[in-house]
């Protein structure tokens, strides 16, 4: 599947931000401004200057809403949800090259809050996912207790674990080891 840059950072950015989310293993890790001003300059968002608490609970919000696309039981579902959020996000496209990148597209009006950004890029990543036929690719860890996004970009869409070094190689161990017990003990 050939994604262009700017579709591949937002979408790095949706699941960056999903991972932020509790869950039964971890906690949230997007608490306070701070770790939203860490969030912003990890993933490079442009034009954000001041943060407040206000936008905590915006993006806070966004990220409720890139679970639920996530989640959707279907392609017409994740589409509804994508529709309602980059509408909200009053989503106006605009060429734009800055900080050493060529053309690409904006997809939030400028002046948008954080929110608004994230909503109306990653919405529109998600879009382009969704209208390629791609909804599948839109994942969580298969390991027990990993439940992190990602978005699986291999050519067969074969990938099982947010991260093979660490959640795949974790259970593939685990099984070897079942597996030498039992021979073991038989």
């Amino acid at each position: 599947m050939l994604i262009n840059h700017d579709t591949r950072c937002a979408l790095d950015c949706v699941v960056d931000l999903l991972n932020t989310a509790p869950d039964e293993h971890t906690s949230d890790s997007l608490t306070d401004v701070e770790a939203l001003r860490a969030f912003v300059d990890r993933n490079s968002i442009s034009g954000v200057n001041d943060l407040d608490e206000t936008d905590l609970a915006a993006v806070r919000s966004v990220r409720e809403r890139f679970g639920e696309v996530f989640a959707a039981p279907d392609a017409r579902s994740a589409a509804e949800l994508v529709n309602t959020m980059v509408a909200a996000a009053g989503t106006t496209p605009q060429l734009t090259d800055h900080d050493g990148y060529d053309w690409h597209i904006h997809y939030f009006a400028p002046g948008a809050s954080v929110a608004e950004h994230l909503a109306a890029d990653g919405g529109m990543a998600l879009a382009f996912l969704l209208v390629a036929g791609e909804r599948e690719r839109l994942r969580r860890c298969a390991a027990p207790d990993c439940r992190r996004a990602f978005i699986d970009l291999s050519r067969n869409r074969s990938r099982r674990y947010c991260d093979s070094r660490t959640c795949g190689n974790r259970l593939h161990v685990a099984a070897y080891r079942a597996r030498q017990r039992e021979s073991a003990g038989g």
